[in-house]
C-alpha cells in the first residue's frame, strides 16, 4: 500500500508535479497544495496547510529545482517554506511527514559535486551541496542535521534526496525512506524553524 503524499514544489517546475501524479505507477494520492492560501498572516498559513492538506499524508516531497533556493528571498519562498514547515511539525491533530528530495535534473551539476578528500579523516567523501544557495533551510538543515562527525551517514540525516530519473525508476522505494525516518532516532533532533 502507498502512502499518502503532498508535493512541495514552485510554479516553474509543474511539469514535474504533474509527471508524478499522472504518469508514474505508484499508489499516490495527490495530497498538493492546488492554489495559494490568500492571506499575510504566516500562522495563518502554516495553520490551514497543516489542517487542509497534510493531516492525512505522511510524505512530503519535495522538488528541488532552479527557484527551491533559500537566498532567492523569504517573499519568493514563503509558501515552500510553510509547506516544509508544516510537513516536519508533529501535533496533536496530525504527524510528522518524512521528507522526500527529489534533485531536477538542472540541478544535477548544482546539487552533486563528485567526491572530496575530508581534512579530518583522509577518506573520500561524497560533496553534495545542499545549502541555501540549492534549497530552503527546513530542507538543508534536516538533511545535514549537526553532529560532530566530519560526514553525515543516511542514519545522520531525516531529509532523503534522489535524483529525478532514479527517483522515477522506483518511486516507491523513495517514498517508503522517506516514511520510515518518522519512526528512527533522528526524527528527535529535527528542526520545524532552522
Amino acid at each position: 500500500m502507498g502512502h499518502k503524499c503532498f508535493i512541495s514544489f514552485k510554479t516553474e517546475d509543474f511539469e514535474y508535479k504533474k509527471e508524478i501524479t499522472d504518469n508514474l505507477e505508484i499508489d499516490f494520492i495527490d495530497k498538493s497544495l492546488k492554489e495559494p492560501i490568500k492571506s499575510d498572516d504566516q500562522d495563518y498559513i502554516l495553520q490551514k496547510i497543516r489542517s487542509d492538506y497534510l493531516a492525512d499524508s505522511s510524505v512530503t516531497i519535495f522538488l528541488i529545482g532552479e527557484k527551491s533556493a533559500e537566498n532567492l528571498g523569504k517573499e519568493e519562498q514563503t509558501f515552500i517554506k510553510r509547506e516544509l514547515q508544516a510537513s516536519l511539525y508533529n501535533g496533536k491533530e496530525n504527524t510528522r511527514n518524512g521528507i522526500l528530495g527529489i534533485v531536477l535534473p538542472k540541478m544535477y551539476s548544482k546539487v552533486y559535486r563528485g567526491s572530496i578528500i575530508c581534512s579530518q579523516c583522509n577518506k573520500n567523501h561524497n560533496s553534495i551541496a545542499i545549502n541555501d544557495s540549492t534549497v530552503i533551510k527546513e530542507f538543508s538543515y534536516n538533511y545535514y542535521i549537526p553532529n560532530e562527525k566530519c560526514s553525515h551517514s543516511e542514519d545522520d540525516r531525516y531529509c532523503v534526496l534522489v535524483k529525478w530519473d532514479d527517483f522515477k525508476k522506483d518511486p516507491e522505494k523513495y517514498i517508503e525512506e522517506a516514511y520510515s525516518k518518522r519512526s528512527q532516532p533522528i526524527s528527535q533532533k529535527i528542526k520545524v524553524y532552522p
